[in-house]
């Protein structure tokens, strides 16, 4: 007989029986196309926060907290030094109406001041020259530029220049921006905690059975093979296979599956998922970088440092405003300087103007949602893999679904065998057709395999297997040819379906013919996901179009059809016929969110505007797919496009307050209102600008309550 791998290989033809798109949910994990970097090695980010590209895994996570460690340090140092600062500046002396002035007053604020310049703002500093060396000017340039001019010039004044110091200004500054990046940054890391919690998963060790001893190793340790045992209340160190014992399992931070699953002999299991009551032995299936959590992981980070369009408008706009801050900044210098007003206070409305441009807000706006989205997608079991698609999920008009596994639950029973020829018995009928269908995981074949065995018939050995293209399969069994067909084989041979093959519209049925001849069915029936109906109310409800393609007959996909309500239904539909669906759907206008599972499905998942891979447990799918749902449930891609929706809101959010923001007060601070008697101090210039920054933090943080609202 062909091996299993060449029957698994063959299951594209194999669909086309009248269950042809029954999903083949057990694919071999390992051989999937995935990234196959060791998480340990993956590249994070530098920790340079003019850029904000902060690593989520645990190298960058440290570092962060570092650094958030760092500028908490700085700002309260400053503080300090900015209190004596205000209270012996003549200006605010002059301002409150009181007089303190000590032996070398003007020497004592230089010095403070230089301590707070070089100390408070060397940040700032070194953020000026990185973006320099990039050639990106952005906000730390603006910062930079703003403290600089005010500390060289306050200083100047200290030795001969003419003019009135502004050391309190400078320190409230660079007070006031150490404390709006403390709390920004304490923000972004709040937004990667989702995916530390991924990180931190697995336990440290594992416990080897060697024989009748068990050892205590590293997790690093772990070899495929191995036999581990997993104890009541622990987390399981890595995928595998039950071997041994029985209990539930939660697998809620994996899958988003809040319920505890019940895991028995031959059952897989997730690596980070924690163990119930029971005591269970686990052969090992992937450690390390071929874990199902390390591709999470991975995907998550990709989809993270991925540029999505919103990103890159985010990242031009605050370009752009760079460079025009700058502009008005010199030419705010200039008009002053023209219309007869002293240097210092010409000086001082272009130090505003700088502050006040700074793309702060902006730089933030749409990476922290992004962030936040897509931890927050990983937890509930969507894993994003290309971040525009995502976005654009809320463009989505039709979504064409697939039937089995996704729509139904895959989980085929036989209902009915029938003999059509004396020589043959019901059993024989069946006992036959599971030598065919042995090394499937085919649904139809899981169905029949498991009649067989409550039978406890044994199943004879096939040989010479062979798949019939889109049309099912055949070998040679006890001497006798045997075909496992769809109808569509028998109305392409002209063999006539015997009139009760089908007795209910939900049922699928095969055919099995010995030697040629039409011997006799089997029927099964796939019951229909409680959630799909569900599902669909939400769709309809967001005005999106419910069709379903399968390569069942027309009487079973009408059925199914008609009872969830949906759209339209394309039955009988071989796997490249998919692509065409898809072609013909958007040559309509339409944008089109295709589900499969990601195999032969693959052509059409990359044609869709949007491609979903659905999959249960550790079956994560195909490179073409935009977005993998871990289960394969039809409430998960309603949350999908509800949450891709919010995110989208809440990037356009934040870019309109991020510049709007900038619109306003940039003329302000220029002093376009002086002739009213208004102007804008560079104090509450920056005082404006962390708030700003700090309401566009707190507007990403509540995306977090939009995952799975209806």
């Amino acid at each position: 007989m062909e091996n299993h791998e060449h029957h698994k290989h063959e299951e594209m033809d194999h669909s086309k029986m009248d269950h042809s798109k029954m999903k083949h949910k057990k694919e071999d994990h390992s051989k999937m196309k995935h990234k196959k970097e060791d998480h340990s090695k993956m590249k994070h980010g530098d920790g340079d926060h003019s850029g904000h590209n902060i690593g989520h895994g645990e190298m960058g996570h440290d570092h962060h907290k570092m650094m958030i460690a760092d500028f908490r340090k700085r700002f309260w140092v400053t503080l300090i030094l900015t209190i004596p600062i205000l209270i012996i500046s003549p200006m605010i002396q002059g301002f409150i109406g009181y007089e303190f002035l000590l032996p070398g007053n003007q020497y004592i604020l230089f010095a403070l001041s230089s301590v707070v310049y070089f100390y408070g703002g060397w940040p700032f500093i070194t953020g000026f020259w990185s973006e320099v060396k990039k050639g990106a000017p952005g906000m730390m340039t603006l910062i930079s530029m703003a403290i600089t001019v005010a500390y060289f010039y306050s200083s100047a004044t200290v030795f001969g220049l003419e003019g009135v110091d502004f050391f309190w200004e400078l320190a409230t500054l660079i007070a006031i921006m150490l404390v709006g990046h403390w709390i920004e940054m304490k923000s972004v890391l709040g937004a990667s905690k989702a995916l530390q919690l991924l990180v931190s998963m697995m336990p440290a060790e594992a416990h080897r059975v060697k024989g009748d001893t068990v050892e205590d190793i590293q997790l690093e340790d772990l070899l495929k093979d191995d036999i581990i045992l997993v104890k009541p209340g622990e987390k399981v160190p890595a995928d595998g296979i039950i071997t041994e014992g029985s209990s539930y399992l939660n697998e809620s931070m994996l899958t988003g599956e809040s319920k505890p699953v019940k895991k028995e002999e031959k059952d897989k299991v997730i690596g980070g998922s924690v163990n119930g009551n029971g005591s269970l032995k686990v052969k090992v299936e992937h450690t390390g970088k071929d874990s199902y959590l390390n591709k999470v992981i991975t995907m998550v980070e990709e989809a993270q440092k991925s540029k999505s369009k919103m990103q890159n408008l985010s990242d031009r706009a605050a370009k752009w405003l760079t460079y025009i801050a700058l502009g008005i900044g010199f030419g705010t210098l200039a008009v002053w300087l023209i219309l007869g007003f002293p240097f210092v206070y010409a000086l001082e409305r272009m130090v505003t103007v700088m502050i006040i441009a700074c793309p702060h807000a902006l730089g933030l706006a749409i990476p922290l949602v992004v962030a936040i989205s897509t931890a927050v997608s990983a937890q509930n079991g969507l894993l994003i893999r290309n971040r525009t698609a995502f976005e654009e999920s809320r463009k989505i008009s039709v979504l064409l679904f697939d039937k089995t596994g996704t729509l139904t639950k895959g989980d085929f029973g036989v209902t009915r065998i029938e003999s059509v020829d004396e020589k043959f018995s019901k059993e024989e009928i069946l006992r036959f057709a599971s030598a065919l269908e042995q090394s499937s995981e085919h649904p139809i074949a899981v169905g029949i395999i498991k009649k067989v065995k409550e039978g406890k018939v044994a199943i004879p050995n096939p040989e010479n297997f062979n798949a019939i293209t889109g049309k099912g399969v055949e070998a040679n069994v006890e001497g006798k040819q045997i075909k496992v067909v769809s109808p569509g084989y028998l109305r392409d041979e002209k063999i006539i379906i015997p009139e009760d093959a089908y007795s209910d519209a939900a049922e699928t049925v095969v055919f099995v013919l010995i030697d040629g001849e039409l011997a006799g069915y089997i029927a099964l029936a796939d019951e229909i996901r409680p959630e799909s109906a569900e599902a669909i109310k939400v769709f309809k409800k967001n005005n999106i179009k419910v069709l379903m393609a399968t390569g069942d007959n027309e009487r079973t996909a009408k059925a199914v059809s008609d009872k969830l309500g949906l759209d339209g239904y394309y039955a009988e539909v071989l796997p490249h016929q998919k692509v065409e669906i898809v072609k013909e759907l958007e040559s309509k206008g339409e944008f089109v969110a295709m589900t499969g599972d990601g195999v032969n499905d693959a052509p059409a998942l990359a044609q869709a505007n949007v491609g979903i891979a659905v999959g249960s447990g550790t079956d994560v799918a195909a490179e073409t797919a935009d977005i993998i749902l871990v289960n394969s449930n039809p409430q998960d891609i309603a949350n999908l496009i509800l949450f891709g929706k919010a995110t989208y809101n809440k990037m356009i959010q934040n870019l309109v307050w991020a510049t709007g923001y900038n619109v306003i007060a940039i003329p302000l601070a220029a002093g376009v209102l002086y002739s009213t008697g208004f102007v804008l101090g560079p104090a509450v210039g920056a005082v404006l600008m962390s708030l700003s920054t700090i309401i566009v933090a707190i507007n990403a943080q509540l995306l977090k309550k939009k995952i799975g609202k209806k």
